[in-house]
């Protein structure tokens, strides 16, 4: 049985709180930016590439027998661990759970907060770019 969305943001919150300053967590983001895997060079189309980000991000999912597969890139590598924080808690998921998620360990780790207002804002179209997938895929029962 896969983590639940809950399960997954708890780690995630657990290991920004062994980090002592933002210096030491952005590293760590960009630590997580170098190891996210990159999709391929034919999902890098216009249709990937979300709206309102700063730098390119491309965002690639497919259903797998009713759980979301998701797949980014992007040009910034920060910008690369920020999404890739967010496949992490959910990609292998539902529509339905992914719809109904309270991602609000992106505030507890103090993520939004920290970022410019252009990151922030990106992170906002990611967010929202990954829960247009699940609608859409919710949809096509």
């Amino acid at each position: 049985m896969p983590m639940t969305i809950a399960e997954i943001t708890t780690q995630i919150e657990a290991e920004f709180a062994n980090f002592e300053d933002w210096m030491d967590r952005y590293s760590y983001i960009i630590d997580l930016g170098k190891e996210c895997p990159p999709i391929a060079e034919s999902d890098k189309t216009e249709n990937n590439l979300i709206k309102g980000c700063q730098s390119r991000v491309w965002l690639s999912c497919h259903n797998e027998e009713g759980r979301l597969r998701f797949r980014a890139d992007s040009d910034a590598v920060i910008t690369k661990g920020i999404i890739s924080l967010l496949i992490r808690a959910l990609d292998g998921q539902t529509p339905q759970d992914i719809l109904d998620a309270d991602l609000s360990f992106l505030d507890r780790i103090g993520l939004k907060e920290h970022l410019s207002p252009t990151r922030s804002n990106g992170l906002t179209a990611m967010l929202k770019q990954m829960k247009m997938y699940a609608l859409a895929f919710s949809l096509k029962k």
